[in-house]
């Protein structure tokens, strides 16, 4: 189950690179991206990430968005972000089937409404929505022309229509799920080959499934109370792979939870059946 033991302090967006066929995450709080066996220590927080082609990926922090080049280990920011502000930091992005990026934003001790939503598209950055506390859950069905958004200490999960053409989110917003009547904290998500909504859920020791209704259908357990961020992969893409942390933990809080802060992967099962997920689309530079 244990993909990676390297405690991280904030496990964050996993990433499985569908031509590298690898998987890379972050510790927002040690200011690191691991995979392939290594770690790429940055100056700043950083939180997740696409992938432009075979030797660049898209990564977000705190300051802005970067090309990063892998073989070179070299980084030219594309766009700032929230630069001005220096009480926010980025928070959870993915690609969408458009080419552009989405990137939520967020105060750097979780205060109330200071984060908001964005998207990078066609070398424009622009704000789709403010203000939010934690945005989470980002990723999309282009086939149902939907996105998905969540604000994890409101415990909600929304769903915005997509223009077929560009991606822009068109209409009002929707309520896919409102967890507020209990724990589970929707943070990182992602779907399958059959739209159903995958969630880390933040304090609750699992990733949750939905139906594309909204529905609940099953959970993966994970010796971590705060797990993250999942992503498919393997080369079937039928693993679920899941980062995880120990945030604010207490020394008794760590010795409790000695695995909090690892990176796991397990087969993706949904009710004794396996699941596929889909290839994580390229962020497209103009």
């Amino acid at each position: 189950m244990i993909f990676d033991d390297t405690r991280c302090e904030l496990g964050e967006g996993a990433l499985w690179h569908p031509v590298r066929e690898a998987l890379f995450w972050f510790d927002i709080h040690g200011h690191r991206l691991h995979g392939e066996g290594r770690t790429w220590q940055w100056h700043e927080a950083v939180s997740s990430a696409g992938w432009i082609d075979r030797d660049r990926l898209f990564v977000a922090s705190g300051s802005g968005l970067w090309e990063m080049d892998l073989r070179h280990d070299t980084r030219r920011r594309v766009v700032a972000l929230e630069e001005e502000d220096t009480g926010t930091r980025s928070n959870d992005g993915k690609a969408d089937p458009w080419g552009g990026f989405w990137i939520g934003t967020m105060g750097r001790n979780g205060e109330e409404d200071r984060g908001a939503l964005y998207r990078y598209y066609d070398g424009e950055l622009r704000r789709l929505r403010a203000p939010m506390t934690v945005p989470n859950g980002l990723c999309f069905d282009r086939a149902r022309g939907v996105g998905y958004v969540s604000d994890t200490p409101r415990h909600k999960v929304w769903r915005h229509r997509l223009d077929p053409a560009t991606g822009w989110p068109i209409g009002e917003e929707e309520l896919f799920l409102d967890l507020s009547d209990g724990p589970h904290g929707p943070d990182g998500a992602t779907l399958d080959s059959e739209g159903r909504f995958w969630s880390a859920q933040w304090g609750s020791s699992r990733v949750a499934c939905y139906s594309p209704e909204g529905h609940f259908l099953g959970e993966i357990p994970f010796p971590a109370s705060l797990t993250t961020c999942p992503a498919f992969g393997g080369p079937g893409l039928d693993e679920l792979f899941v980062t995880t942390g120990q945030e604010d933990f207490t020394d008794r809080q760590r010795d409790a939870e000695p695995h909090a802060g690892k990176t796991f992967c397990v087969p993706a099962m949904l009710n004794g059946q396996r699941v596929q997920g889909v290839p994580e689309p390229a962020v497209r530079l103009p």
